[in-house]
């Protein structure tokens, strides 16, 4: 095998115009079309990333926003405890104070009613008084005799 240069400087040169030409023509928008995608899947990727960023943001939101509404839940309730506790006092106390007034009603009406009959007795006791007075009249006792009589009156009105 001989060694030619010639045909070796022209399959070099071939070889480099190929090479050129591919480059220009091939190479070139292949790699263009390479860089395209790699940028598209890199885009991707950064929008996937800062959508799973947004998505965990919000599940924190609505954790905090859920942690609230119980928060808010609990406190109307034990609001709704106080009130009704307050409410239950506050409807004893009316009873108590009903109780109270009605029982000094009573006191009242009973203290009338003492006040009638004693006026009744009394009137009654003059009547009587009267009575005696005339028994005694027609009897004609003495003082003593009176005396005893007025005193055994006296106690049978303080009996009754």
């Amino acid at each position: 095998m001989d060694f030619v240069w010639t045909s070796t400087v022209i399959t070099i040169l071939a070889f480099l115009i190929l090479y050129w030409g591919l480059n220009k023509l091939a190479f070139g928008p292949l790699f263009a079309v390479m860089e395209k995608r790699r940028q598209l899947i890199l885009d991707q990727m950064n929008t996937a990333d800062s959508t799973r960023k947004q998505a965990e943001q919000a599940m924190l939101e609505q954790k905090a926003a859920l942690e609230q509404a119980r928060k808010e839940a609990y406190a109307i309730i034990e609001q709704s405890r106080t009130t009704s506790s307050k409410q239950a006092e506050d409807i004893v106390q009316t009873a108590k104070s009903e109780a109270t007034r009605l029982k000094d009603d009573a006191l009242k009406d009973i203290e009338s009613e003492k006040n009638k009959a004693i006026a009744a007795l009394r009137t009654e006791v003059g009547g009587i008084s009267v009575k005696i007075a005339s028994k005694i009249m027609e009897k004609q006792v003495d003082e003593k005799s009176q005396e005893q009589l007025v005193g055994q009156y006296l106690k049978e009105v303080g009996n009754k």
